[in-house]
């Protein structure tokens, strides 16, 4: 869905923009046991953003590395490789494809699809602008924060344990957060 107002993103410009993967992660956090938070990172394979006129009609395609995933446990990333989870044997990479964006009460939002073990569901994430800026090689850089949170057994990352004190192992809600760096592409 797309809003057909236009608005003003002081230092916008139009073109497209390729995703600088060295200056952008993607994080993850999920409940462990029901009393603490388990992190982990991805590594991103591309983002392409192309950039009309208006903003609100960019559209972005991005994908993830899911065999890069690292939550600083060899043996917790091996077992989330394995087909009780991402299966990245079947399935090695996570997609993102909009479907539009919006403004709505002061928040940017982007609207898309996310594909995770084959499993494709819409997805909105709440984007913070960091700015733009020119880099000291001359590059035009675009910032950004963009912040969701999904089911994982909705995208069939259905694997856990119950524990012996109530509850289970993993939660059901993943927070994902992308800090992104982008370079506009001259024309």
């Amino acid at each position: 869905m797309t809003d057909a107002t236009a608005i003003d993103i002081p230092g916008y410009r139009t073109g497209t923009w390729v995703l600088d993967p060295a200056h952008s992660e993607v994080t993850f956090s999920v409940r462990h046991m029901m009393i603490s938070k388990v992190r982990g990172t991805f590594g991103m394979k591309s983002a392409t953003l192309v950039a009309p006129e208006n903003p609100l009609e960019a559209t972005v395609v991005a994908s993830v590395d899911v065999a890069s995933v690292d939550t600083k446990d060899e043996a917790r990333d091996n077992h989330l490789r394995s087909a009780d989870f991402f299966d990245v044997e079947n399935h090695p990479t996570m997609e993102f494809r909009s479907t539009g964006a919006r403004v709505e009460d002061g928040d940017f939002l982007v609207d898309g699809d996310l594909t995770i073990r084959g499993v494709t569901k819409p997805v909105t994430f709440e984007f913070d602008f960091g700015g733009f800026g020119v880099d000291p090689w001359g590059n035009y850089k675009a910032g950004a924060t963009a912040k969701t949170v999904v089911n994982r057994e909705e995208f069939g990352l259905t694997w856990n344990a119950a524990l012996e004190t109530g509850g289970v192992l993993v939660g059901k809600d993943i927070t994902i957060t992308l800090d992104l760096q982008g370079a506009h592409q001259a024309a």
